[in-house]
């Protein structure tokens, strides 16, 4: 798998506030920014799956 490179604009409050998120996990802004996304695209993939399951057994 291969990477890419995504360049975000954001004002100085925003980035402050990831850097001190960041920072209580001893992450870099990157890493922290990366691992959100990754759990949002996980939840709402299982979202979907759980939907889907509901879906199937016929339950409301």
């Amino acid at each position: 798998m291969g990477t890419s490179v995504l360049s975000l604009r954001m004002d100085g409050e925003l980035l402050e506030r990831l850097r001190h998120h960041a920072a209580k996990r001893g992450m870099s802004v990157q890493d922290y920014v990366v691992r959100t996304l990754i759990r949002d695209d996980f939840d709402e993939r299982f979202q979907t799956a759980v939907e889907k399951t509901e879906k199937f057994y016929g339950v409301t």
